[in-house]
Formats: structure tokens, sequence, C-alpha cells
């Protein structure tokens, strides 16, 4: 019992903040600390992520901690969170409150859903440019997880029991502070023939991109009959059959959701898909004229200004353009280039934090499965600034296409119009990681590979204009109102 009691007071010493920090007209006699906690957090938990999980994780969270410090995103978005709180740390600093100032710089947020709901509080942060924004660290509780395993946190479902979640606090405490690029992604295309643009009927785009009607009065696309939409990722942007899989899954899910409550059954029902949607016989089933080098033209850019043309092979069925070395539930595409390759083909290992893509392409899900080698990796294209993909009309009038976990169906030109997708870099934001995490900062001397890897073989921030700069808690990646956020899972 003795022991119990302790480490419920090392909880509150290392974690809790008061109410009247949290909370604008709380009582002045609310519950005061007599020393600053070391580590005060704010924990937003997606209560409808991983089946029953989440809101057994979030009843702990508010058992060990002050309920006002633990949200619900199913009841309260975290832009408004957020706001309410800074403003009321601000109002706390201005009368001369030390003790806020001191939770302001020590604040950290834990986030708990799948990247879905990460990527939202990510790009929330992002947006309300804060003085001095908290580290974040993700709770893996959807299917992919690949930003808590980049990280460091795992991908399977975690523990809800209290032992479970006072440890994982203890692993926050601890963590190590990343920077993490994030980055912008416009498309503009012809105007649907039926339904409106905004907010994007008849389409079904990604929560994460929103109509946008004007960019520059100088963009030669900026004509009636088009239209602008425009968002943000951490992880990766794909195209071609792995994002038609992934859609094909999303819609058996949002068609039947009873039967997508458990993480394993997820992953088993997504490798049927990948079955039936002929992803393992690609080259039977697929027709050559959707494959990525036949779909559009692609230009990198691997200096500032500077576009070029990149050469796709003709048999690459899937693209992939990755921020983080973790993909399709912890895969790594791009894996770490041998010395050789460092120096004929400049290319580098997989930082997060270095302003480049990686561009990785795949001809089907066989060559997918070399990266279950310990050193395998897809085939390399290139490493860029930026990315722009040009479709013009051909044989297809679709493809699919995803960015972190969220697919869609895109229409392709059936006149002489265009569509263009091009994305660049935005921004950083601060993640929290554990010390042998798989994400790697060029930052840290503790990150760099080694030399000589052997592999299986198969800017500036100031140029970048305010409308590419929201792209959080502004339109371009709020969730609306009628979304329902275990969508997000």
């Amino acid at each position: 019992m003795a022991d119990s009691e302790s480490e419920h007071n090392n909880i509150h010493r290392d974690f809790y903040i008061p109410t009247y920090i949290l909370a604008p007209n709380a009582s002045s006699n609310s519950l005061r600390l007599p020393d600053v906690p070391t580590c005060p957090v704010l924990v937003f938990v997606n209560s409808k992520s991983g089946g029953q999980l989440g809101g057994e994780l979030l009843r702990t969270f508010r058992h060990l901690l002050n309920k006002y410090q633990v949200f619900d995103l199913g009841d309260e978005a975290p832009d408004s969170v957020l706001r309410r709180l800074y403003l009321n740390i601000e109002r706390l600093k201005g009368n001369g409150d030390h003790f806020a100032a001191e939770i302001e710089e020590r604040m950290k947020i834990i986030v708990a859903g799948g990247d879905g709901t990460a990527g939202w509080l990510l790009g929330v942060v992002s947006d309300l440019k804060l003085s001095q924004p908290p580290p974040i660290a993700t709770v893996p509780l959807g299917t992919g997880n690949n930003l808590p395993f980049a990280f460091g946190w795992g991908k399977k479902n975690p523990g809800t029991d209290l032992n479970s979640v006072i440890s994982f606090l203890k692993q926050v405490m601890n963590a190590k502070e990343m920077k993490m690029d994030s980055w912008h992604i416009l498309m503009r295309m012809r105007a649907p023939k039926v339904g409106s643009c905004d907010p994007v009927a008849p389409l079904e785009l990604p929560h994460s991109l929103h109509a946008f009607h004007r960019v520059s009065p100088s963009d030669e696309l900026n004509v009636e009959g088009f239209h602008t939409f425009r968002g943000g990722f951490w992880n990766y942007f794909s195209m071609g059959m792995d994002a038609q899989v992934s859609y094909a899954f999303h819609s058996e899910r949002k068609m039947n959701p009873d039967k997508f409550k458990n993480q394993l059954v997820n992953q088993s029902s997504y490798l049927k898909l990948g079955c039936t949607q002929g992803w393992f016989f690609a080259p039977l089933i697929h027709p050559s004229s959707k494959n990525i080098a036949q779909l559009t033209k692609v230009k990198i850019m691997k200096k500032q200004g500077g576009w070029q043309d990149l050469h796709i092979p003709p048999s690459v069925r899937s693209i992939v353009c990755l921020n983080l070395p973790s993909f399709s539930g912890g895969l790594n595409p791009w894996g770490t280039p041998n010395s050789n390759k460092r120096r004929y083909r400049d290319l580098t290992p997989p930082f997060v934090d270095d302003g480049l893509l990686e561009v990785v392409g795949f001809r089907d899900a066989w060559h997918g499965l070399v990266l279950l080698a310990p050193k395998g990796h897809g085939t390399r294209l290139a490493q860029a600034h930026g990315i722009r993909f040009e479709f013009q009309k051909g044989a297809a009038d679709h493809t699919f296409m995803r960015i972190d976990g969220e697919p869609w169906k895109q229409p392709l030109p059936e006149n002489d119009d265009t569509v263009v997708v091009e994305i660049s870099h935005l921004g950083q934001v601060k993640m929290l990681a554990t010390h042998d995490c798989r994400a790697k900062s060029i930052h840290d001397p503790s990150s760099q590979f080694s030399h000589e890897t052997d592999e299986v073989d198969s800017d500036e921030e100031n140029s970048v204009n305010e409308e590419q700069r929201k792209f959080g808690a502004a339109d371009t990646f709020k969730i609306p109102d009628e979304v329902d956020v275990s969508s997000l899972s």
C-alpha cells in the first residue's frame, strides 16, 4: 500500500499539471504543487482507436493524472484545447506567475491513436506557431503505426493497465528530442463535372487535403474551371498499386466497420486484399499502361529552384516519397546505401530532418517482400527537396494515391488538361524519441550510420508563402466536424 502511494506521489511530482493552469475559470484554491513537475504532459487520446483500447487508455491516464490534462479527441479538437491553454498561460505569466512559465518551458504532449490522429495533432501544433512548441510522443493505437514505430514507441497496441501507462510516462520523461521535417502537397486539377469543389464532392480526398481557390496571381493554372487542393504530410506520399490496395482496405472498413476492430484482423485483411487486388500478380493482371512511367512525368528538385526530369523504370507500378524510415507497418524502403552508392550516386541515409524526401519504386508485392530481408530495399530513384507529378491524357482514367495512410481514387485528365501534384518542404516539428529509435537525425552524431553497410540489390523556410504554412489547425488540415475520428485510426 505504501509503495502504491509513493508511486502516485511520484506521478504527481513528475507529470501533474494543476487545474488553474489548464482551466482559466478554475478556483484559486485548486491543487498547487510545491515544485514545478519535471515533465508536465498534455495527453490526447482518440478513444475510438484500437477498438476498446482507446477508451481504456483514456480512463487510465485520467486516473493517474489531473483529468483536465487528459483530453478525448472525440469530445474536443486539439486546436481549441491548445489555444485555450496557451492563452491562459500567457495571462498567468503576465501576472507574474513563474510556475506557469516553467510549466510552458517543460511541457510535453502525448497523443494516442493511429497515424491519422497523430498527424492531425502535429499539424495543429505546427499551425499555432507557439513560441515554445512542445515535443510530441505518439502512442500506437492504429493499424500501421508508422510514426510511433519510427521514433521508438513500437507498432503494437500498448498495454492500458496502470503499470503499462506509468512505464510509458517514465519513457516519455527520459526521451530525447528530435526535429522532423513536414511536407506541403499541392494538387491542381479541373473541377469535377458533378458536385461542388468544397468540401470535395464528388471526390473522396483525405481529410488533410482541402480546397483552396487561389495560390498566386502569377499561377498559370489559376484559371476558371480549375481547382487547387493543398495540405501536408509527415511520413509519405505514395501512388500506384500499394495505394490501390490501401484504398480497397479503407473502402471495406468503411462499409463493415465492426469487422475491423482488432489490429491483427486488420493486418490479415490487408494482406488478403493485396492478393485479391493483384498486387502479387501484377505482371499478369496490372496493365502496363497504369505503370508509373506511363501515367506521369516526374520532376525532382535536387537543389532549391531547379527542376530536372526523373527517369522511372517502365516496370515500376508503385512509387513512394518517404520522409520516415517506416512504411506499411514498419518497413524501410530506402534502407541504408553503402559507401559505393553514397559516393557514385550521391545518396545519403534516410535522415528525418535533412529536408530531403527519399523516392523509391516497386514493381509488385514480391519486390516489396525484399524489405523483409535485414538489408533489403526498393528501387532507389532519388533524394529530393521537392517532387512534381504531371499527368496528361493517357490510357488510364484514374490512379490511386495516399498520404500518411489515407488513400483516394484520383481521376486523371480526359482531355488536353493536366493534373499536377507538387510536394515541397514546409518546416519542422519537435518529436520525442527513445534513445534507440529507428529515426535518425543529421545533427545527432549518435545517429550516424555505418559506412560499409551491405545491401540486397534489387529550403529555405522563409521562402514558404503563408498559404503553405497553414496545414494543421487551419482549414488545410482541420478535421471537419462531421468526420468520425474513428476513421483516423
